[in-house]
């Protein structure tokens, strides 16, 4: 049991340095969630506007250059 108590105190160095860098720039984690934001999180969907999309599309002949 002594071996757990010493292992739970244990903190790596990476660790630290996060805290730190929290410490030191409080609004980091509200600029991480912002640049997430703006490059991951889309807006849903409107499947009636995809449905339209899809049912007025043109198909492409196989060989495009042929003229008919």
């Amino acid at each position: 049991m002594l071996f757990y108590k010493v292992v739970a105190k244990y903190e790596s160095e990476a660790t630290k340095f996060i805290a730190e860098l929290k410490e030191k720039n409080p609004q980091l984690e509200e600029q991480q969630r912002a640049g997430r934001a703006l490059l991951w999180d889309k807006a849903p969907l409107d499947l009636d506007k995809s449905a339209r999309e899809l049912a007025s599309r043109v198909e492409q002949q196989p060989y495009v250059y042929q003229n008919h």
